[in-house]
């Protein structure tokens, strides 16, 4: 199919050459510099690689002694327990040791890099919407840049994240509900920063595309990974904002472009019953493909995406609930590469109830020694559902992504 371009999300690929990477780094944005447009874009700025790598150490020694640990590549690996209870060949990639114990980081990483390559002045402030853990990545990372960050958290934020937004350095600003405000009220004042100066600083490609450039990192290392085992038949990823899936599929689609894999998975989407608007949007866009093809119906929703993807209206006005409280985005902000790469492979939207979810969690837990929270399983659930479904056969190779450390574990 014809490719998305930067103005839909896309970021596309800046090598031009072979997938490679430089094994002799651990740390994922020197591993993989070459594949990434922070690299690229400061060698157009008329600095050279060992400028890069410069760079990167000392933004990642300030964050190691910050947060205790520095940017390394994480395991993806055989999850032997939950394969022999699932009946497949499961693959986890485990983002829990990862700065701030969340893939968050990698997104913000590679923001601050852009802004190194670029010279962006340091007191410009920067902007987040969020109050769990982007908004710690995001405090975590601009304050090893030394950047002044700007968070924006709903008033019923834990108290206990917006004290370590603080110790952060993080400027807190509560964000309560205007009369007939729709959409999220700290997204609307993010929003207003950004138009006012403030730099987007957040793991939301439709506000920042360059939040894909490190969150691709991941497509690399499960691929690298995945070498001697064989390509994934399916890939299962956990959505609520949608630059993970987006980066995610973004980053296989490269590799399989440059022959690093022989076949892209089967993407999956997951979302749950409380919060699902990437699910109504697909409903949407898979209607209107069925009358006008698949690639017609992309190109509608690249032209007019709010005709698809609309804020989620739950029933009686309540509140999105769910335990994965990190994927409760009430829009799908970076949709169409997500929806490009379901569309590309055969893939689906799987919604889940509640019950899935939970029950992934203690399964998770309980067959693996992730210390995951139900937000970072949540992918799992997902795979549940389409073993019930009879989406995956029995022996299929699949990947999960566990994203994010239970902190109350």
């Amino acid at each position: 199919m014809k490719r998305l371009t930067a103005t839909d999300g896309w970021l596309g690929s800046p090598s031009g050459g072979p997938f490679d990477f430089d094994t002799a780094s651990d740390n994922p944005f020197l591993r993989y510099r070459r594949l990434l447009w922070a690299h690229r874009r400061f060698v157009e700025s008329g600095r050279g690689d060992a400028d890069f790598v410069a760079a990167v150490d000392r933004l990642n020694r300030r964050i190691a002694e910050i947060d205790g640990r520095g940017f390394r590549t994480t395991p993806t690996r055989p999850a032997t327990g939950l394969s022999d209870r699932l009946g497949i060949e499961l693959w986890v990639k485990d983002e829990t040791g990862n700065v701030t114990g969340t893939h968050k980081a990698r997104h913000l990483m590679g923001l601050a890099l852009h802004l190194e390559a670029t010279g962006e002045a340091a007191e410009r402030p920067l902007a987040i919407a969020s109050c769990g853990n982007a908004a710690l990545a995001a405090a975590t990372v601009a304050r090893g840049a030394r950047r002044p960050l700007d968070v924006f958290i709903p008033p019923w934020a834990d108290d206990s994240i917006v004290a370590a937004l603080k110790a952060l350095g993080a400027r807190i600003e509560v964000c309560s509900r205007r009369p007939g405000e729709l959409g999220d009220p700290c997204f609307g004042r993010f929003r207003e920063a950004t138009l006012a100066g403030s730099s987007p600083f957040c793991a939301v490609a439709a506000e920042n595309i360059w939040t894909v450039d490190g969150g691709r990192t991941l497509a690399f290392e499960t691929i690298e990974a995945l070498a001697g085992a064989g390509d994934l038949d399916a890939l299962f990823v956990q959505v609520g904002g949608g630059a993970l899936a987006s980066s995610v599929v973004q980053g296989f689609v490269e590799a399989a472009d440059e022959g690093a894999i022989d076949r892209l998975p089967t993407f999956y989407a997951v979302q749950t019953e409380g919060c699902a608007p990437l699910g109504r949007a697909w409903d949407r866009l898979s209607a209107l493909g069925a009358e006008v093809g698949t690639e017609a119906a992309l190109q509608v929703a690249a032209a007019d995406p709010g005709r698809f993807m609309q804020p989620w209206a739950p029933p009686e006005g309540d509140s999105p609930q769910s335990i994965a409280t990190g994927i409760l985005d009430d829009v799908t902000y970076d949709w169409l590469p997500i929806v490009w790469g379901l569309a590309a492979t055969g893939g689906d939207v799987v919604v889940v109830p509640e019950s899935l979810v939970a029950e992934a969690h203690v399964l998770a837990r309980r067959w693996t020694d992730v210390p995951v929270d139900p937000t970072g399983s949540a992918g799992l659930a997902g795979l549940l559902m389409a073993r019930q479904e009879g989406l995956v056969v029995d022996g299929a190779r699949v990947g999960v992504l566990f994203t994010g450390a239970d902190r109350n574990a």
